[in-house]
């Protein structure tokens, strides 16, 4: 098994790419299954959960060719399969996102309940009540959730909170049904609206992503399209924050600031400057960082995705920094692998209060989830000292190649066997 391998202190410069979103690529492959033709994804990243999502359009009888690295033609004419799997789903939990487009083409799907996860439950009670709304007769039984229907009918669903895999699972599910659909307190986060865009390539009829009103036009059926996925903005801010850890000057390309209007705004508080540049924005920083509070929220608020990215600079930063996570209720993970690096944080049930300006000192660290092996990694680059980063499979669930990334722009980073 891999492990990530960083002697840090060393200064980031030059230009990187940013890669295509996971979270949008995820349910646009999902959404390949409402139409028989071809359709064809551009810009997606080389990424395990993609290729998770891969095998289980495969195993259901999609034939899906890749082009090169980053694109993707899927076809879905023979899919004779309604399940997903627990072997599957236990491993990706947006597993579950062909559910609403194999009841909506279908009539049928069977799909196992994924279960919780290590940073929280995250529960599908929402997509259930959505469907059953339009229609959908739901049953669980041994593990799995069952939805029948002939054919869905429109409905007004009020989403009990923004949830983004509910919103566009009840979007995909909306498109095929007759009559209309009201998505209510729906989630407004960018992967969703780019999953719009997909869909309204396709030919469905709606409007709204972005706002927390989505209304959909069902229509008969929709044919193949070709579509290029926005780019990761957790990448982006990923790398933004690796830019000021190490006081450093990067150009980052295909990255859409709109997108991280909250990180941007939190970094400037910081002390970082970022500037427009070509495709992109430009990053730099020289002197000390300042101490910055921040809560997570959905989007537009700040980004759970970023937060561990952040107590990381906080770490870094002159004077005491408060990071309250309302999100997901077990996101504090990193913090005692940090901890063995030197920061100076503690933990109040979902508040925590870091005690900036000290030194991290490098060590042997163990990644808990994505976005924890995420902070990790920040956090080597700017300890003294060599850092070894344990169990990076989570971080190749969602980053693609950070670490030969981060080595273009002058990090000593590099992966080596060996590890747990």
């Amino acid at each position: 098994m891999d492990r990530i391998v960083i002697e840090g202190g060393h200064r980031l410069k030059g230009e990187v790419t940013v890669s295509g979103a996971k979270n949008a690529a995820l349910p646009l492959l999902a959404a390949s299954i409402l139409t028989a033709g071809r359709s064809t994804l551009r810009g997606v990243p080389a990424l395990a959960d993609v290729r998770t999502m891969c095998r289980l359009l495969a195993l259901q009888g999609a034939a899906i060719e890749r082009e090169g690295e980053h694109t993707l033609h899927v076809s879905t004419s023979a899919m004779r399969g309604f399940e997903a799997p627990y072997e599957l789903v236990k491993t990706m939990r947006a597993s579950v996102l062909v559910l609403g487009p194999l009841v909506a083409r279908y009539g049928h799907a069977r799909v196992s309940l994924p279960g919780g996860c290590a940073i929280g439950d995250r529960p599908i009670d929402q997509h259930l009540k959505g469907l059953e709304a339009m229609g959908a007769h739901i049953a669980l039984r041994h593990g799995f959730v069952e939805a029948r229907c002939r054919r869905l009918h429109g409905a007004t669903i009020v989403c009990d909170l923004p949830t983004v895999t509910g919103t566009e699972n009840l979007m995909m599910a909306a498109v095929l049904a007759r009559g209309t659909t009201r998505i209510e307190n729906a989630a407004r986060e960018p992967e969703v609206s780019d999953l719009a865009a997909f869909l309204g390539r396709m030919g469905a009829r709606l409007a709204g992503a972005g706002t927390p009103l989505i209304t959909v036009e069902g229509v008969a059926e929709l044919h193949a399209c070709e579509h290029r996925i926005i780019p990761d903005r957790i990448e982006a801010g990923t790398l933004m924050v690796a830019a000021a850890l190490t006081r450093g000057d990067v150009h980052l390309r295909n990255c859409r600031p709109e997108h991280l209007d909250a990180v941007i705004d939190k970094l400037r508080e910081a002390g970082v400057a970022i500037d427009p540049a070509a495709d992109g924005v430009r990053v730099h920083h020289r002197g000390e960082l300042r101490a910055v509070d921040l809560t997570t929220q959905p989007f537009p608020g700040f980004p759970t995705d970023m937060q561990a990215q952040f107590m990381v600079l906080a770490a870094r930063a002159r004077g005491p920094s408060v990071v309250t996570e309302t999100i997901f209720e077990n996101r504090f993970m990193h913090v005692p692998e940090l901890g063995r690096m030197g920061a100076d944080i503690v933990v109040d049930g979902r508040v925590a209060v870091i005690r900036g300006g000290g030194r991290l000192m490098g060590t042997k660290v163990m990644a808990t989830d994505l976005r924890a092996s995420a902070s990790l990694v920040l956090a080597g680059l700017c300890a003294e000292g060599r850092t070894d980063i344990l169990r990076v499979y989570h971080l190749d669930r969602g980053y693609e190649h950070l670490d030969r990334k981060l080595r273009s722009l002058g990090a000593r980073v590099r992966r080596a066997r060996g590890g747990p």
